[in-house]
């Protein structure tokens, strides 16, 4: 129930029961006819209750007028309402029920709580007057026990206005905490819906950033994959055509198509899951010592493959990403380097993996290293964004005509050793 709900409910009972009490106290005296012997205190009981009930429906207009809230009007109601259950109540005793109305609304009709305890001491004072009604009034034994009667009916109405006062605070209480609780619940619920809607928004943009780190990837696997191939073919057979020996030009035309079938594979490995082809069947030192040895023989300058430290088992993707730097860096040397040896080291230590490729090139300015190039290279970029991907770095050190020095290193997580080579 709402705080307006019983509200209402509260100005209905105020205003319908002094009708109910009057309706009650003339039904009892009707059946006690007898308690009022004379002719002429019956008549003034019929009178004063034609008053009373027209004073109920006047004071109903006039609260409808005025609306609720202490007065001058509510005040004289409550004092000719007084005077007429009073008198009433003198007649018959059982007109006290309605002279006890004004226990019920004495805040309501009087303005101020000293006022409104006059009032119900008022209102005590017929109540105590019936509860007398046997008593002759001859004495003063008579009047110590109607002053007796005056002080238990006030100290009554004191005791029942502290306890419905202490309720009405506590209802008002528990009311303004509900009130507290739902504001509480409702900024709750925007807060709640605000972060589903962060959630959302966050959720688009990790898929957005994931779809750009995808397509990054993919386009280095690609580069990885079919660019250095067919940019092998190109290199055999731009050699095939310039050969006068068709021996020669048949061995650079077995080698076109051998990086072209490699190619093939990578491309459609690549395709389904992405990994180095060299890998489905072989573990990171075997896939690069086979790719060395084949980068050396494509290019003709002497290669060498180093392992060092206890093999270990390494994620997948460690794996890759050191395979595809290593065939950048070969790529690399063979297209830029002019190197006359090569070396490759694979160094398990510790708690990280370390690939170094270094050649006796004519190396370079490391502190301002090129760019991607016309034919869509990644380069140092690529590779140095490849190790950042496993949580690695990439160094690189050169210097004009003193080689190059590429160095990859990423953590991984320690596990049993593997003597697989």
């Amino acid at each position: 129930m709402t705080d307006a709900d019983r509200d209402r409910r509260r100005t209905a009972f105020l205003a319908r029961q002094p009708y109910g009490l009057l309706g009650i106290s003339a039904l009892l005296a009707v059946a006690s006819a007898g308690l009022t012997p004379t002719a002429a205190e019956r008549t003034a009981v019929v009178v004063l209750v034609v008053a009373a009930l027209a004073l109920q429906l006047c004071w109903g207009r006039v609260a409808a007028r005025t609306g609720p809230g202490p007065g001058r009007a509510s005040v004289a109601y409550y004092v000719l309402r007084w005077v007429i259950g009073a008198a009433l109540t003198w007649l018959n005793g059982f007109f006290s029920f309605y002279a006890a109305a004004g226990c019920f609304d004495a805040g309501e009709l009087l303005p101020g709580r000293r006022r409104a305890r006059l009032g119900l001491v008022a209102c005590s004072v017929p109540l105590a007057t019936a509860q007398a009604s046997g008593l002759a009034f001859r004495g003063g034994q008579e009047w110590l026990v109607f002053a007796g009667l005056l002080v238990a009916n006030n100290v009554l109405l004191t005791v029942v206005g502290h306890v419905f006062q202490q309720q009405e605070e506590q209802s008002l209480a528990r009311a303004a905490t509900i009130a507290e609780l739902e504001r509480t619940n409702t900024a709750l619920q925007r807060a709640l819906d605000e972060n589903a809607a962060l959630h959302a928004q966050l959720v688009v943009q990790a898929r957005e950033a994931g779809v750009a780190d995808e397509r990054r990837r993919l386009a280095a696997e690609i580069h990885d994959t079919i660019a250095q191939g067919l940019t092998g073919v190109i290199a055999q057979l731009q050699v095939v055509a310039a050969a006068p020996d068709p021996a020669a030009a048949r061995v650079h035309l077995d080698r076109a198509t051998g990086l072209a079938r490699h190619s093939l594979g990578e491309a459609r490995r690549s395709v389904r899951d992405l990994a180095p082809v060299d890998l489905a069947h072989d573990a990171l030192p075997r896939a690069l010592r086979t790719t060395v040895a084949r980068w050396s023989e494509q290019a003709g300058v002497r290669a060498e493959f180093t392992l060092t430290g206890t093999v270990r088992e390494l994620p997948g993707g460690v794996s890759a990403t050191l395979l595809r730097i290593a065939q950048e860096a070969l790529a690399n040397a063979s297209k830029h380097a002019g190197a006359s040896r090569l070396g490759v080291t694979l160094s398990f230590m510790g708690d990280e993996v370390t690939l170094d490729v270094r050649d006796d090139g004519r190396g370079f300015d490391a502190s301002a290293p090129p760019g991607r190039t016309g034919t869509g290279g990644f380069g140092l970029d690529g590779m140095r964004a490849r190790a950042e991907g496993v949580g690695g770095v990439l160094a690189v050190e050169s210097e004009p005509g003193g080689g190059t020095a590429v160095s990859a290193r990423v953590p991984w997580a320690r596990d049993e050793p593997r003597h697989e080579q």
